[in-house]
This record gives C-alpha cells, structure tokens and sequence, in this order.
C-alpha cells in the first residue's frame, strides 16, 4: 500500500471512532459513554490503552509494509504468555495442567525463534508487550467494549485527525488519490472496530488465561502469509521453532475440547 504507516494508522483511528459513535448513536449510548470522561481515573486508563493500542498498530503496520510478517506473527506467539503470565502472577488465576503443558511447550518454540533470529526481536516484543498491557488494563477497567473503544479513539483522534488535515494540505497523504485506496482506508475503521469490540468483551466475559491460550490463532494466520503469500525465508531452526509451537496448539485444543465436556457433563 502507498501510504505510510502513520497514515494507515491516523485512518484506522479516526474511521474507527466515526464507526462506533455511529453505533452509539444509533444506541442512544453517545451521551453516558461521553460521561465516563469526568471520571479522572479512567480517563487516565483509557489513556494509557489509546496509547499502547497506537503503539502495536504502528509497529505491526511497520513491519507488515517491510517484510516482517513472519517476525510479526512471532509477536502473537509471544503475547499469550505475556497475557497468561499477567493472569497468573497480578490477576491469581488457576491454569489446568495441559494449559501448563501448552505454555511450556510454546515457550520453548518462542525461545528458539527467538535465538534464530541472531538478534533481540524487537519487533515481535514490542507488539506482545503492547497488546498484553493493553488487554490487561482493560480487564481491569471493565468498561463496555464500545465504549472502551469509543473513547480510546476519541482520546488520540485529535492527534491523527490532525496529522491527517496537515499531510491533505501538504498534498503527500493518499486519502482520495483513488477510489480503490480511499475505499480500504475508510473501511478500516469497522475492520479495526469489529475484531477489537470481541477482544474487549472478552477480556470482561473469560479468565485472562483462556484469553491468552486462545490468542495463538491470529500469529498462524499471519505465519501462513509471511510463508505462503509474501514468501519470506524460513531457515530450518525457523521451521523447529513454529513446529515446537504448533505442538502446544494442539496440546491447548486437546485441553479445551476435555474442559468443554466437563462443563458440559456438569450442567447436564
């Protein structure tokens, strides 16, 4: 894509705010979700999580645009034990054995990709760091997932709208340059919305530590297309360490499908 990184990002964030004061509306929820901002604690939160949120998009929109994907996917590898390391040492959470399993596993692979790369992956920290932090801040805020994210976007909005005018009156942004651009720009926004309204929620609804196993779905898809669509080297040490993760996958399944039956057995 032609536009910059910080440019991707300004749109996903303001067509993102657009997009859920639509909703609110659309709710009548805009006022009460608005109030929250007089309460001086959690606007300080929801500061904080603008923030690291803006963190991971640059970051990963970065290292999309420039033939990291492969060590952006490790990034998702790494944040569930980042997430489960949250849950288990600051929220106290109990984890069942093939959950330890699977975290043991996953965390040999991470350690050998990560000395496969020669080099601090920074990249691949960076995101795990800033989506597990901002995961854990908004459990702990338990504000509903619309309005978390209103308000998140409303918080840096000005920022990016603002940067957004400046490159238009420069003539260097790309925003209706063409349809097919413009089109993928201002549809970021629901893109963006939609997936990170089922994070929040969740992070309310399920253990933090489920939370966290269940994040090893986003990287396979990302590995997937730095392999097979963008075509990055894989050295064979590379193939060792996802395979070792790949494994606690299936460790982690295997322990969902027998939680699953339990629960289901118990209310039977």
């Amino acid at each position: 894509m032609p536009a910059a990184p910080l440019e991707i990002v300004s749109h996903r964030a303001v067509w993102t705010l657009v997009f859920c004061f639509l909703v609110l509306a659309a709710t009548k929820a805009l006022k009460s979700t608005l109030v929250t901002l007089r309460r001086p604690m959690m606007a300080i939160k929801l500061f904080l999580t603008s923030i690291l949120v803006s963190i991971n998009w640059l970051v990963y929109i970065w290292a999309t645009n420039n033939g990291h994907v492969v060590e952006a996917s490790l990034g998702y590898y790494i944040n569930p034990l980042i997430i489960i390391g949250f849950g288990v040492i600051l929220l106290k959470e109990k984890m069942r054995p093939l959950q330890w399993a699977a975290v043991a596993i996953a965390s040999i692979g991470v350690l050998i990709l990560t000395i496969d790369y020669g080099r601090l992956p920074w990249i691949a920290f960076t995101l795990a760091l800033s989506w597990g932090s901002y995961g854990l801040i908004k459990k702990q805020l338990g504000l509903g997932a619309l309005e978390g994210l209103a308000i998140e976007t409303f918080i840096s909005g000005f920022f990016y709208l603002g940067y957004l005018i400046y490159i238009g009156n420069q003539g260097t942004g790309q925003f209706g340059h063409s349809w097919g651009l413009t089109l993928l720009l201002v549809s970021a926004g629901a893109i963006t919305a939609i997936p990170l309204l089922l994070f929040n929620g969740s992070t309310t609804r399920l253990p933090f530590t489920t939370i966290g196993l269940l994040q090893y779905i986003t990287p396979t898809l990302q590995f997937s297309i730095g392999v097979w669509v963008q075509h990055e080297v894989m050295p064979t040490a590379r193939w060792i360490g996802f395979l070792i993760i790949w494994v606690a996958l299936t460790t982690l399944a295997l322990d969902l499908v027998k939680s699953s039956r339990a629960v289901n057995n118990s209310v039977a």
